[in-house]
């Protein structure tokens, strides 16, 4: 899929959990805070990123010198990193 595909489909899930497992094999559970044309913003819901990290993943902490203007801890997932993208239930947090 493409980034462009990814981007419409992370927009019309703004505010809903879900998870993204990347091409690299990594899985990142979280509600969508934003996207933008190249990455997709997660609040994982644990409050960190537990542990996993790789290319396409950035993170950010209270205050962090690249923090864009986000408060608390968020996981960027490139989005032409994304291998698969679902809805995830609150019933499996």
């Amino acid at each position: 899929m493409s980034a462009e595909y990814y981007y419409n489909h992370c927009q019309k899930h703004l505010n809903r959990p879900v998870e993204i497992t990347t091409h690299d094999g990594l899985i990142h559970r979280g509600i969508v805070h934003s996207v933008n044309p190249t990455h997709v913003y997660l609040r994982p819901f644990d409050g960190n990123t537990g542990g996993a990290q790789g290319p396409g993943l950035f993170y950010w902490g209270f205050g962090g010198a690249f923090a864009g203007g986000f408060l608390g801890g968020l996981t960027g997932v490139a989005l032409g990193n994304i291998a698969t993208f679902r809805p995830y239930g609150f019933g499996f947090i």
